[in-house]
């Protein structure tokens, strides 16, 4: 198991940051460079407990397939979302929102394993978790951005 973990201050209220975050539009234009898309389930909108959303994306030269749920959400403080299929062998993602003076703390817990025993652990050290960083890294900036410019 892998985990990663990030935090990122944005000048906006708690409950503009937890909309944002859980907004499939917003989660589409953060990852623009991998042309991720819904294409089942939530498409457009605010994911809220229970929703599933199946998202096609090309990483590695590939186009993949991956559905998550929204397992846990109590607002505006926290949400989960698991993977339930794809080319992970598990996902597990929190998003913790806490408000300190003017500012939110988002804070993300982004647990997953991977498939193919000693070549999957290999992949992952070399490049999977500096890739999967980086992605994160990347969606919290356009979250920040767009909250920000709301607030």
């Amino acid at each position: 198991m892998t985990e990663i973990i990030t935090s990122t201050a944005i000048n906006a209220p708690i409950q503009v940051v937890f909309d944002c975050a859980r907004s499939v539009d917003i989660q589409q234009l953060s990852t623009a460079k991998t042309n991720e898309k819904a294409i089942a389930g939530r498409t457009s909108g605010l994911c809220e407990l229970g929703d599933e959303v199946t998202w096609r994306a090309k990483h590695f030269g590939f186009y993949q397939t991956l559905s998550s749920k929204i397992t846990k959400l109590k607002a505006p403080f926290h949400f989960q979302d698991c993977m339930v299929k794809g080319p992970f062998s598990f996902i597990k993602h929190d998003h913790f929102f806490e408000s300190k003076d003017r500012t939110t703390i988002m804070k993300d817990v982004f647990a997953y394993g991977v498939p193919y025993g000693i070549f999957g652990k290999l992949f992952n050290q070399i490049i999977l978790k500096k890739y999967m960083t980086r992605f994160l890294l990347e969606r919290n900036s356009v979250i920040k951005e767009v909250a920000e410019k709301m607030y």
